[in-house]
């Protein structure tokens, strides 16, 4: 029998509308592997099997009547990020501790009442606070991609997949889910899909609601999905974005049917190349894979133009004084008073200190640091308003290259997956990895990364396109000549069920 677990979503789909196999077999077979796994990748923080399966018999029982609900009886896995109602929702973060929230995150009740089936909670970075997921509460989650050595066989260094969605993005590729939800506040969608084959595409700020999502930054946050196609991330993102009066940031706009408008073709179509992203130091193989990715564009009918952003190189530097201020405010609710962790000290402000000494990781509590220097009195004209305007130039900078052009095409990473500490005991180095996607959630524009080609080292890279607001559509149909030239990048050697 054919392993169901490397289908892709689209597939999965049709051969339950043909009733090749019920939605309960297609479960088993994801929590088998899930199983089998042994946690060698850590991808998942909290199975839910059971839950699964009564899902999946509710499915069956639906398509046996008919239902043509779009993700009837197909299993995916859940962001830790995302809260789950009566279901342990951490953000990987042992301040939450056991915390079950009493409601659902509007994204994934959009999911489960378009029919879909949550095999459990996936890793991530605390709080969504890092580029490789080496932060969370729950230990690292491993990739299930491994480098090429010298002699052609697979390394066993373990590598990074990515962060803050490297749960989510490990899941799809190593086929333990049909796709995942995901967030992104600075690359967090886009850079775990480059570094494991995947396609992650973060929507323009407002498509997806935020509510029930644990807030990091609440003006850059953004929920979007981590597939193994193009086609089903167009699908994925049609069930999750919707508009929602409980989040004031969510836009009242059409959800177009993605979907729909793919294979359509992209001749004529504008491509802008900025030059302020062929930064110093670029690998010779990163810059080849951007002109490949030219070249097919070039090749599908599109034309290409050269562009200036030139506000791009302060986009970092900004991102890293408005994202702490914001989380430094957010995360301000966690004090051990009405939920999560609490460490009873001899007074008030002392259990406050012991609480949040305990239950907040080094990165969450450098950020909040940062958070809270450049928003003190003093500080924050210096720093966090002028980081703003900043932000306001960014937009600007897109704004105008919209007149000549409707889509851009960067890299998405700065380089292929590195191996665990190799970068995290340097921040800043950690922080250059959003080099290439920050200034997407600066602009609030949308952003997706589609695999491409490999490294020198035999591990994927991938592309990135940033669309016009709420053009989602465009990207889309731009991935998929893309996609369709460098073709699908499953992991060829599923050494973790191995023993």
């Amino acid at each position: 029998m054919t392993d169901l677990t490397k289908l892709s979503l689209a597939e999965a789909r049709d051969g339950l509308a043909k009733k090749s196999f019920s939605a309960r077999e297609l479960t088993d077979a994801f929590i088998t592997a899930i199983e089998a796994s042994n946690g060698a990748l850590n991808a998942y923080v909290l199975p839910t099997p059971e839950h699964a399966r009564a899902q999946a018999a509710e499915s069956d029982k639906r398509i046996a009547a008919g239902s043509s609900r779009a993700l009837e009886g197909l299993p995916l896995g859940n962001k830790d990020l995302f809260a789950t109602k009566g279901i342990r929702t951490t953000a990987c973060s042992k301040i939450l501790d056991d915390f079950k929230p009493p409601y659902e995150s509007t994204v994934g009740q959009n999911l489960w009442d378009a029919g879909a089936v949550m095999l459990g909670k996936l890793n991530n970075d605390e709080f969504a606070m890092g580029s490789s997921n080496e932060t969370s509460a729950f230990g690292n989650v491993v990739s299930p991609w491994r480098r090429l050595g010298g002699d052609g066989q697979r390394s066993t260094d373990k590598l990074v997949p990515g962060g803050s969605s490297g749960g989510s993005s490990a899941a799809v590729s190593a086929n333990l889910c049909l796709a995942a939800t995901a967030t992104d506040t600075g690359g967090s969608i886009r850079q775990p899909a480059a570094l494991t084959g995947t396609v992650g595409i973060k929507p323009t700020y407002g498509r997806c609601s935020r509510w029930g999502i644990v807030a990091f930054a609440s003006s850059l946050d953004q929920a979007g999905p981590i597939t193994k196609t193009v086609r089903d991330a167009a699908i994925m993102l049609k069930a999750m974005a919707s508009h929602d009066p409980k989040d004031t940031t969510s836009v009242d706009a059409l959800v177009p049917d993605y979907e729909a408008a793919l294979g359509k073709g992209i001749k004529g179509l504008r491509v802008g190349i900025p030059k302020e992203y062929r930064v110093d130091g670029m690998s010779a193989e990163i810059q080849k894979l951007w002109d490949d990715g030219i070249a097919w564009l070039k090749a599908a009918g599109a034309t290409i133009h050269d562009i200036s952003l030139p506000h791009t190189k302060y986009a970092l530097p900004a991102y890293y004084i408005v994202a702490p201020a914001e989380a430094s405010s957010n995360l301000a609710r966690y004090d051990g008073m009405r939920y999560g962790m609490r460490v009873t000290g001899s007074n008030l402000t002392d259990t406050y200190e012991l609480t949040r000494a305990a239950g907040f990781g080094r990165e969450v509590r450098r950020r909040i640091l940062i958070g809270t220097y450049v928003l003190s009195a003093g500080y924050y004209d210096a720093y966090y308003l002028k980081a703003q305007k900043v932000r306001t130039l960014i937009k600007r900078d897109f704004d105008d290259a919209w007149t000549t052009v409707d889509v851009v095409l960067t890299p998405t990473t700065p380089s292929p997956a590195f191996a665990f500490g190799e970068k995290s005991g340097d921040p800043l180095a950690m922080y250059l990895e959003d080099i290439f996607t920050v200034t997407v959630n600066m602009a609030g524009l949308p952003g997706m990364s589609v695999p491409a080609g490999f490294s020198s080292q035999g591990t994927p890279l991938g592309l990135q396109l940033i669309g016009k607001p709420f053009d989602e559509t465009t990207l889309f149909q731009t991935a998929q000549v893309i996609e369709d030239a460098a073709g699908r990048f499953p992991v060829p050697d599923r050494w973790w069920m191995k023993g």
